[in-house]
C-alpha cells in the first residue's frame, strides 16, 4: 500500500520541452517549476483539460444551476486575452472554468502556491497550463513572466484582481491590487471583466469539514451560479509609463466588474441573501451597494 501511495502522490505528467529562445530566462537559482511552467506557457491548451471543461461540465451543476449572460467576440476567442473575475469562493474556478468555455475560451489560472504543491492536483494544474503564484516569496514576480509568455502565445488568462476571496461585507468586489492592470498595460492585450455570483453558496470560507456540509447543502438547494460576461474595459489613453494610469486602469476594472455584478443580484444590492458565516468581512468594496459613478477615472 505504501509503495502504491508513493507512485500516486509522486505522479506527474510529461512536459514539452523548453523552447530555446527562452532557456536563457532560467538560471539555477530558480525552482524547477519554472522552466516548466515556461514551455508549457508556449503551447496550445492541454487536451485534457479542454475536454474536462468542454465535456464534464455537468459535474458543476450538480451544485447548482448555472447561468450565463454576455458573450465573447470572435476575434477574442482566438486570444490573448486577460480575464478579470471577482473571487466570491472557492468552487468559483469551477464555475468560471465551465462558463468561459461555454463562450469558446479555455482559461489559465493563476493558482496559489499551496495548491500547486498538492499531489497529483498541482501537477495536473501546471501540465493544464495554469500559473503558480508564490505569494509573499521571492520567486512571486515569475508568475508575471509566466502569464507575459503565455499571453505573447495567445494564452487566455484568468486572474482576481483582488488577490484573494473578496472580504467586503456586502459581497462587492474591492478595488484590488494593481498587478493585473499593470501587465495589461505593459503587453498591450484586452481585459475582459467577468462577474460571478452564487458560487459563495457551495463552499464555505472556512477549511475544514464545514465545507463538505455546505457543498452536500449546494446539492440539495442547487443555488443559481451566475456568470456574466462583459466587454473589454476600456484602458484607451492609459500607458504603463505614465504615473497613475496603472491605478486608473485597476479603477476602471473594479468598476467594470461592479457594474456586470449588479446584473447578477439585482434583489441583492445591499446585504447579500446568503451569508456565509465563516467568512471574514474585514475588506472594503469599491463601490458599496454596486453604486458605480459616471466619473471613473
Amino acid at each position: 500500500m505504501s509503495r502504491l501511495r508513493r507512485a500516486v502522490t509522486g505522479w506527474t505528467p510529461s512536459f514539452p520541452p523548453l523552447p530555446a529562445y527562452l532557456a536563457d530566462r532560467v538560471t539555477p537559482e530558480h525552482p524547477a517549476w519554472f522552466a516548466r511552467e515556461l514551455a508549457v506557457a508556449t503551447g496550445p491548451p492541454w487536451w485534457v483539460w479542454t475536454f474536462l471543461i468542454r465535456r464534464c461540465w455537468r459535474l458543476v451543476t450538480v451544485f447548482g444551476r448555472l447561468e450565463v449572460t454576455g458573450s465573447v467576440a470572435p476575434e477574442l476567442r482566438r486570444g490573448p486575452v486577460l480575464i478579470a473575475a471577482n473571487h466570491i469562493g472557492d468552487f468559483d474556478m469551477f464555475v468560471l472554468a465551465i462558463a468561459l468555455a461555454k463562450a469558446g475560451l479555455v482559461p489559465r489560472f493563476l493558482v496559489t502556491g499551496g495548491i500547486m504543491r498538492t499531489p497529483l492536483v498541482g501537477p495536473a494544474l501546471e501540465r493544464a497550463g495554469h500559473i503558480r503564484v508564490d505569494r509573499g516569496t521571492r520567486d512571486a514576480t515569475l508568475a508575471t513572466e509566466v502569464t507575459a509568455v503565455a499571453l505573447a502565445h495567445g494564452g487566455q488568462v484568468l486572474a482576481y484582481p483582488e488577490g484573494r476571496v473578496g472580504l467586503a461585507p456586502d459581497g462587492w468586489p474591492e478595488l484590488g491590487r494593481s498587478g493585473l492592470a499593470r501587465l495589461a498595460l505593459e503587453v498591450g492585450v484586452p481585459v475582459l471583466p467577468v462577474s460571478q455570483w452564487g458560487a459563495h453558496e457551495v463552499l464555505q470560507y472556512a477549511n475544514d469539514w464545514g465545507k463538505l456540509r455546505t457543498a452536500l447543502s449546494a446539492v440539495r438547494r442547487r443555488p443559481a451560479l451566475r456568470v456574466h460576461i462583459g466587454p473589454p474595459v476600456d484602458l484607451a489613453g492609459l500607458r504603463l509609463d505614465r504615473r497613475g494610469d496603472a491605478h486608473r486602469a485597476r479603477a476602471r476594472i473594479a468598476a467594470a466588474l461592479t457594474r456586470g455584478l449588479a446584473t447578477l443580484r439585482p434583489g441583492e444590492l445591499g446585504r447579500p441573501a446568503y451569508l456565509d458565516p465563516t467568512r471574514p468581512t474585514t475588506g472594503v468594496a469599491a463601490h458599496p451597494g454596486g453604486v458605480v459613478p459616471d466619473d471613473v477615472p
